[in-house]
């Protein structure tokens, strides 16, 4: 079971991490934002919106089978773990830099998470399955 919730988590961190890059391009692709007809057509047409889209959908499916199967603390944290990954994603494809604060939070959210699933009860510890 250890590795389903493994790969699950793993896979709804790869699509929430797809997800906000995605977005971070289609915007940077129809910037500036206008608010106004001409923006509106650049968002229509950009397609790294519609895989960000794509992606939500994947971290819905994702989301929703892991709270089926396993506990709920870890897996809300886990779906917070995509801050993370996002920032490094971003380091890496679209050159940002991060500050020594900002890695600090991430290490913080990981050790958060960690934490929770550390001290999370298992089934067989007094949760059921309705």
């Amino acid at each position: 079971m250890r590795r389903f919730y493994l790969i699950g988590f793993l896979i709804l961190l790869c699509f929430d991490t797809f997800t906000q890059v995605g977005f971070k391009i289609g915007a940077i692709h129809t910037a500036p934002p206008g608010f106004d007809w001409a923006w509106v057509q650049r968002l229509l047409i950009e397609k790294w919106i519609y895989f960000a889209i794509l992606g939500y959908l994947g971290v819905f499916v994702t989301y929703l089978t892991l709270l089926r199967h396993a506990p709920v603390g870890p897996v809300h944290a886990a779906s917070h773990l995509e801050v993370v990954t996002t920032s490094v994603a971003s380091v890496l494809l679209l050159g940002e830099k991060l500050t020594y604060i900002q890695i600090l939070g991430g290490a913080l959210i990981v050790a958060g998470v960690l934490v929770l699933a550390i001290g999370s009860p298992t089934k067989r510890e007094g949760i059921s399955s309705a």
